[in-house]
C-alpha cells in the first residue's frame, strides 16, 4: 500500500508515470486530480484518495506494487523512443505489455550501439540511475580502426575536451585484435550522447561495433540473447537500487517474478 502522507510526485513516478521531476512538471502544469481538485507541488496523499493524470485514474495498487526491472540486450537498427517518424524499430516493441504501467528506460545507447539496457517501472529508480551524481560505471567492448597509441590512450584517461566538457575513460583495457582494428574494453562514469564514439573521434579513431556489456554491477548473462530480455529476481532489484543508493520499496504486493526470455 501507499504509505501514509507521501509526496504526490513519489507516488506518481513509483507507478512509472517517469522520474519525480518529471511528474512535479506534471503536477505544476495542473495535470493531476486529487479527488477532484487539480494537485499542486507539496500535495501528500494516502492510498484513500483517488487520483487522475491526464483525465486518466492512477491504479493506487499499481503504484503500491513492487518495481519490476528488465534487463534488455539491443541489437542495432532500434531506436530507444517510444516511436519515430522514420518507422524504424523501437527497443519498447519486444518488451511485454504492461497495464497501469510503463517501462522506463535506463539511459539510451545510439542506433547501431548494441548491448545490455535496463528498464523499470520505478521512474524514481530510472532517474536516479541516469543522474551524473550517481557515477555508476558503463563498460563498453568497442572495435577502434586506427593506431591507438599509448599517448592516445594516456589522454582519453586523462581528459579531452569535448564539446559538452572534458571528459574521459576511467579505465581502458586491451581487448585484443590484429590489423586496422583492435579491441579494447572502456569505461564512463556518465552516459553523454555518444560520449564513447566521440572520446575516441577526438583522436581521429573510428569506432565500427560498440557493444555495452555492462551497467554499474549488472552483466549481460551468456544466455541472453541480443535482441531478448530477462526479468530481473527480487534480489537482483534489490542489488539495482543498491546501485543506486535507493532502498528498495517494501510493498504486500508481489512482484512479477522472473520473466521468460522473448526474440
Amino acid at each position: 500500500m501507499i504509505q501514509t502522507d507521501e509526496k504526490l510526485q513519489k507516488v506518481l513516478a513509483r507507478a512509472g508515470l517517469g522520474s519525480r521531476r518529471e511528474m512535479e512538471k506534471v503536477i505544476s502544469e495542473g495535470r493531476v486530480l486529487v479527488d477532484g481538485r487539480v494537485a499542486t507541488l507539496g500535495d501528500r496523499v494516502d492510498a484513500a484518495v483517488k487520483i487522475q493524470v491526464d483525465g486518466k485514474p492512477l491504479r493506487l495498487d499499481t503504484a503500491a506494487a513492487k518495481p519490476r526491472v528488465l534487463l534488455y540486450n539491443k541489437p542495432e537498427g532500434e531506436i530507444c523512443s517510444r516511436k519515430d517518424p522514420e518507422g524504424r524499430r523501437s527497443v519498447f516493441d519486444r518488451l511485454p505489455r504492461l497495464q497501469g504501467e510503463r517501462w522506463i528506460s535506463v539511459g539510451r545507447l545510439d542506433f547501431n550501439t548494441t548491448g545490455l539496457l535496463l528498464f523499470t517501472t520505478d521512474g524514481d529508480l530510472a532517474n536516479k540511475l541516469m543522474h551524473p551524481s550517481t557515477t555508476i560505471e558503463r563498460e563498453y567492448l568497442c572495435r577502434v580502426m586506427g593506431n591507438a597509441t599509448e599517448d592516445v590512450l594516456k589522454r582519453l584517461t586523462e581528459g579531452v575536451q569535448l564539446e559538452d566538457g572534458v571528459a574521459r575513460f576511467s579505465d581502458i583495457v586491451d581487448g585484443g585484435g590484429e590489423g586496422i582494428n583492435h579491441w579494447y574494453y572502456v569505461v564512463i562514469m556518465e552516459g553523454r550522447n555518444r560520449e564513447v564514439r566521440r572520446l575516441w573521434e577526438s583522436q581521429e579513431l573510428q569506432v565500427n561495433r560498440l557493444k555495452r556489456v555492462r551497467y554499474g554491477s549488472v552483466f549481460i548473462p551468456s544466455k541472453v540473447k541480443v535482441g531478448q530480455w530477462i526479468e530481473l529476481d527480487e534480489k537482483e532489484i534489490a542489488n539495482v537500487y543498491g546501485m543506486a543508493e535507493l532502498a528498495m520499496p517494501v510493498t504486500d504486493t508481489p512482484a512479477g517474478g522472473r520473466g521468460r526470455r522473448t526474440r
